[in-house]
């Protein structure tokens, strides 16, 4: 008997064997999501800097057709360049371009971002998603200086430790989303440990792209800044209204309840 529990171990060293073994019969899951749109409404903090651009070059006296909030974004869903936009509102095209250079030079400032607003049951359900045990990582075209501030002001750090996001240097010099998207993403799986599944959510054709780089499902949301026409043009995987259908998607599909 003595040798049988000295081959086997403890009762500790076999309990800890067991569990091995049991874990290991549970795949490893990952989403990747992006911030803006899945998880945070920039709606506000655009339009803000509409209305603010729009008063910079408005000369005295000038009678603009100032669009609502409502008009503002359908047109920013829809693709409509800065430029038609400030013509649409009543400038001229020599105040356009003025209102197109200051509204590139703001959108992204430290004053505007706190208009940005976590959407309605976002917290649940990333802490659902962290309660199952699912590697919940971060991707975004936000600098380090702008996805800190969204994640200290909503308290969001412990859903994203430093090794689960990535973002954009505080000097990285843009090329375009379409291509940093792409190139965070091959950053993260050569970083990232081994999973079994990895899926992307997010709300623009970079999520798209970046996705497809990567040979990942893409879930496109609606909730973010375009709408699916403009969506199904990159062809995702699947197009749901938010946060919340895409995990509940990403669950059906690896059998998690």
């Amino acid at each position: 008997m003595a040798n049988m529990v000295q081959k086997l171990g403890t009762v500790e060293q076999i309990t800890v064997k067991i569990w091995t073994v049991a874990f290991s019969f549970f795949p490893m899951l990952r989403l990747i999501t992006d911030c803006d749109g899945p998880i945070m409404d920039v709606s506000d903090r655009y339009y803000q800097v509409y209305q603010y651009c729009l008063e910079q070059v408005k000369l005295p006296g000038q009678d603009l057709n100032v669009l609502s909030k409502a008009e503002f974004w359908q047109r920013k869903r829809s693709k409509v360049p800065k430029a038609q936009i400030g013509l649409d509102s009543g400038l001229t095209k020599e105040q356009t371009e003025e209102f197109v250079a200051i509204r590139n030079r703001t959108v992204h400032s430290q004053p505007y971002l706190p208009y940005d607003q976590p959407l309605a049951g976002v917290e649940e359900i990333l802490q659902d998603i962290k309660d199952r045990g699912i590697d919940l990582v971060l991707m975004t075209m936000r600098r380090e200086s702008e996805l800190q501030e969204a994640l200290d002001r909503n308290h969001f750090n412990h859903f994203f430790p430093i090794d689960r996001r990535y973002c954009l240097a505080n000097d990285y010099v843009k090329t375009g989303d379409t291509n940093d998207k792409p190139r965070l993403m091959e950053r993260a799986l050569a970083e990232l440990p081994p999973a079994d599944s990895v899926w992307m959510v997010g709300d623009t054709e970079a999520d798209i792209l970046a996705a497809q780089r990567g040979n990942l499902p893409a879930i496109a949301v609606l909730s973010g800044i375009r709408n699916r026409e403009q969506l199904e043009r990159y062809q995702p995987d699947f197009i749901v209204d938010n946060l919340a259908e895409a995990v509940n998607l990403f669950y059906q599909h690896h059998g998690v309840e």
